[in-house]
């Protein structure tokens, strides 16, 4: 696997101007890395089995809201779980997970990866790449594994942030 070039995501962490930055290049990366047309990243609290969005880069269709229960699916047992990324290549695929499949097709989206996030052995969150159907080969799916750490840099640079304000 060929290494991705970092300089413009750790440009933007060197800038320090917090957690919004951050994620804007880690959307950017993954544009690069994978390809993607909606980008979005989940928190998840191990504790109490709580999700979060806290960034979209299609905010007017899926926006940064509130915290949700985490579905019981197959999908959360491979992720959440088993720690392993989530693959669905048609929209059938994808229905058969997430509600909100109707929205995500009319967006232009029926194949999903979703990247799981692990800070210290727990799913800290996921990095969620929809793109049209087929698009995320084997090989688009390998390339993700580089998106993990700069994930988890976002997550915790986003933890800091949201003690600081408390």
């Amino acid at each position: 696997m060929e290494m991705p070039d970092y300089s413009a995501f750790t440009t933007a962490l060197a800038k320090g101007h917090g957690p919004t930055e951050a994620f804007d290049a880690l959307c950017e990366l993954t544009r690069d890395v994978v390809g993607v047309k909606l980008f979005t990243v989940m928190t998840h609290d191990s504790r109490t089995g709580m999700a979060g969005r806290i960034y979209s880069n299609m905010p007017d269709a899926y926006p940064v809201s509130g915290t949700k229960p985490a579905n019981e699916t197959d999908w959360s047992r491979q992720v959440i779980k088993e720690k392993r990324t989530f693959v669905a290549n048609t929209i059938e695929d994808i229905a058969n997970v997430f509600y909100d499949h109707e929205l995500i097709k009319s967006l232009g989206c029926e194949s999903v990866i979703n990247v799981p996030i692990i800070v210290a052995g727990e799913v800290k969150g996921t990095i969620n790449c929809l793109h049209e159907a087929g698009f995320y080969t084997p090989e688009r799916v390998q390339a993700a594994e580089a998106l993990k750490l700069p994930g988890a840099v976002c997550l915790l640079l986003n933890e800091l942030d949201a003690k600081g304000a408390e």
